[in-house]
Order: C-alpha cells, then sequence, then structure tokens
C-alpha cells in the first residue's frame, strides 16, 4: 500500500518533465485519485485503524494547510520595494537575514514573507539558483537554532524536549551549513552577474518603501495560534480569520504589486492532499519500525542519515516524532514526560542522537520540493513570476547532490562519524 505514495511522487517528478501540458490540467485529479485508493484500503480492510489514522493525517493536513495558507495570504499584503542594485554581497546579507528571521517567524512565516522582495531585488538578472539557495537556506538550514523555527522541532518541544535545548547544542552545526550555503552562493551569484549591465545612478538608489506594515498584527496572530492545541480548531480557526482579515483590508495595489492570486496556494492545497493521504502506511511503517532500523543502541550517524533520507521524502515532522519515540524508547522513557526527558538529556545519554535527529529532520528537508512545507510554496510563487525553475529530478540533479550532499556529508563527517 506504499505504492500509490511512490506512484504519486514519481509524477510530481516526471508529470512536468514528460508530459507537462497534460499534467497542469490533470496533477488534482491524479493526487485525488491515488489519495483515495488509500484511504479506502483503510477505511475497507483496517476499519480497526482506520479512524484513528485517517483522522489524525486528516488533523495534521488541515494544520499544515491553515498555516501555510493563511501565511500564504498574509504575506501576499505586504508589499517590500527593493531599490539598490542587487549585488552578490547584498544578497548574501539578504539571505543571512532570512535564515535568523526563520528562528522567530519559522522557516514557513519567513519564506512567505521574504520571497516576493527577493525576486523583486533580483529582477534584472532572476535566474534558478536564485531560488534555489532561497529555499536552501531561508526554507531549511536557517530553521535550525528554535523550537519555532520547524515543526519538526516544535512537535519535539511539545514532546518534553527542554525549548532551547537544540540552540544550546546545534548552533555549531547551523553556523557551519549556513557559512557554507552563503559562501557557494556568493560565488555562484557572483558568476551570475559578471554580464548584466550596470544601473544609471538615477536608478540604483531609490528608496527602501514597506505597504501593508499592519499585516504584522494577524503575522503575529498566527504565529501566536501556533502554540494553541485546545480546544480542537481553535488554532486554524485564529488563522483562517487572521487570513480572511489581511485580505479584505489589504489595498488592491499591494496585491496587484506582489502579483497576488491563489493559484500556488491552490496547487499546494491539491498536492499535500494526495501526499498526506498516500503517506500514511509509509508512516505506519515507520512507527512500527523506527526502534528496530535504530536498534538498541543508535549510533548518532545511523539516526542523522535513516531519520534525514526518510524526511526529505516524507513529511518530515511525523518522521521526527517516530525516530524520536525510538530514541527515548531505548532509555525506557515514553515521549511526554518533560522532566524524565530533560533528566535523560542532562546527564548526556542521548544528547549526541537527538542532535543528529534535529539537524537532519531540518537540513534534509532542502533536498527535494516536498522536503519540507515551504519549499513547494517557494517554487510556486517564483512560477508566478515566470521564473522557469528545475524539475523535481532536475532540483535533485543539479543542485540537491552538488550543493547540498557535500553540507550533508561534511556536517556528518564533522559532527556525528
Amino acid at each position: 500500500m506504499m505504492l500509490p505514495f511512490g506512484l504519486l511522487l514519481a509524477a510530481i517528478a516526471l508529470g512536468p518533465l514528460l508530459f507537462g501540458q497534460w499534467w497542469s490540467r490533470h496533477y488534482g485529479k491524479t493526487a485525488l485519485a491515488l489519495g483515495a485508493v488509500t484511504v479506502g484500503y483503510y477505511l475497507l480492510f483496517l476499519p480497526s485503524a482506520a479512524t484513528l489514522t485517517v483522522a489524525r493525517s486528516a488533523h495534521e493536513y488541515l494544520g499544515f494547510i491553515a498555516l501555510v495558507g493563511s501565511l500564504f495570504v498574509v504575506s501576499g499584503g505586504i508589499h517590500i520595494s527593493a531599490n539598490d542594485e542587487a549585488t552578490p554581497l547584498t544578497n548574501v546579507l539578504f539571505l543571512l537575514v532570512g535564515a535568523l528571521l526563520a528562528n522567530l517567524l519559522g522557516t514557513v512565516g519567513a519564506s512567505l514573507l521574504l520571497i516576493r522582495p527577493w525576486l523583486r531585488f533580483n529582477n534584472r538578472r532572476l535566474g534558478s539558483h536564485h531560488v534555489v539557495f532561497f529555499i536552501f537556506i531561508v526554507s531549511n538550514v536557517g530553521g535550525c537554532l528554535t523550537a519555532f523555527g520547524n515543526p519538526p522541532l516544535f512537535l519535539g518541544c511539545l514532546m518534553g524536549v527542554p525549548l532551547w535545548w537544540v540552540a544550546e547544542k546545534c548552533w555549531p552545526i547551523w553556523l557551519c551549513g549556513v557559512a557554507f550555503l552563503l559562501t557557494l552562493f556568493y560565488f555562484v551569484d557572483r558568476r551570475s552577474c559578471r554580464f548584466v549591465p550596470a544601473l544609471s545612478p538615477s536608478d540604483s538608489h531609490r528608496a527602501w518603501r514597506v505597504e501593508g506594515l499592519w499585516n504584522l498584527v494577524f503575522l503575529a496572530i498566527i504565529l501566536a495560534a501556533v502554540f494553541i492545541s485546545r480546544p480542537i480548531f481553535l488554532r486554524e480557526g485564529l488563522m483562517f480569520a487572521a487570513a480572511v482579515a489581511s485580505y479584505f483590508t489589504a489595498g488592491q495595489s499591494v496585491h496587484e504589486a506582489n502579483h497576488f492570486d491563489f493559484h500556488p496556494i491552490r496547487e499546494v492545497a491539491v498536492l499535500f492532499l494526495g501526499i498526506f493521504a498516500t503517506m500514511m502506511p509509509a508512516l505506519d511503517w515507520l512507527q512500527a519500525n523506527a526502534r528496530a532500523v535504530l536498534g538498541a543502541d543508535p549510533s548518532p550517524a545511523l539516526v542523522y542519515w535513516a531519520s534525514g533520507t526518510l524526511s526529505s521524502v516524507l513529511d518530515n515532522a511525523p518522521t521526527y516524532l517516530s525516530f524520536l519515540s525510538a530514541l527515548f524508547g531505548t532509555q525506557g522513557q515514553a515521549l511526554g514526560h518533560p522532566v524524565e526527558m530533560a533528566r535523560i538529556l542532562a546527564q548526556g545519554r542521548l544528547n549526541h542522537s537527538l542532535a543528529a535527529l534535529s539537524v537532519a529532520a531540518v537540513f534534509f528537508g532542502g533536498c527535494t520540493y516536498i522536503g519540507n512545507g515551504p519549499n513547494f510554496m517557494v517554487k510556486a510563487i517564483a512560477e508566478q513570476h515566470r521564473l522557469p525553475l528545475p524539475s523535481f529530478l532536475g532540483y535533485i540533479f543539479k543542485w540537491t547532490i552538488p550543493v547540498m550532499l557535500p553540507l550533508l556529508i561534511m556536517v556528518w563527517l564533522i559532527f556525528f562519524r
């Protein structure tokens, strides 16, 4: 029953490449049909498990799309006018600010707030490397410092991992990853601007301007709602209300300046509905076998590569929780007991392995378009600006293997070997 999930991943990877026009018209039907096969299997053949599993997956999808959708609408009401010529150095500074903001606003919030100004800032020489490195740095690696930065780290905090544990233990790895990617981006970007004529002085010194600043209030409401778990659906209701209020209070001129419409979020909503439905058997298998995969005394290297590889194609939040449960299970401790979990970590018994799991869940999310929620959102917005981007496989072979894989290997050799 993992076959529908594999077929959907193959369709997302090969559809735009082999039969682009057909895929653009029928991707929604394909995703929903494959999702219906998996849901139907659970309802017809696993009735005892169907209610819990399907309801859990539906609630996770609702939370995901409420967060991504509301941030998409609110960020669409904020227009930042970029002024000066985008040089490689100013681009590096922009991405560094984005990496820091990812730890305060989360990778989803920072990505959706900054991607449009980033595209406008580099409009004269915009290339696919601008979007890909934005995904690597702002949408993934940058959010490794805090529990607010990435959904899996936030779930770990809710389960009992101390709030500032990740920042305390993983900041050298964050610094290493961000520095590596920013340095590589600088040289790639410097090469790309070699043949672009410079702006005239009158065009290159216009003042920066931000419109729609009141939307920061709605952004704060959405981020605060992330911490609400009860009563059920209150969190999603607050996010939806903030998005509706933002949409109707934002001026039409701001939406037009941002080229705002709902096509990107529609594409994400439909494809991820199919992904959340079809990946249920894979997550069930992982939940049942994570402890067997890790063994009684898992090495940090095994945790790093096993959880990271699965996080790059599955939702990294449930993947992280499955491995987190297996890790603390080796110490005879269940999740959800903060005092006992903090005691185990204070004794240093799982520090290295938990650091490997935390970094893997964040870093490996950048390896594919579907490895982390904001990746596909950034891709859809960039394509809305008519920027040709690599296909699913093109992204992996052109950027993940030459750029991210050396970084992942370097992190393994320095910190987890």
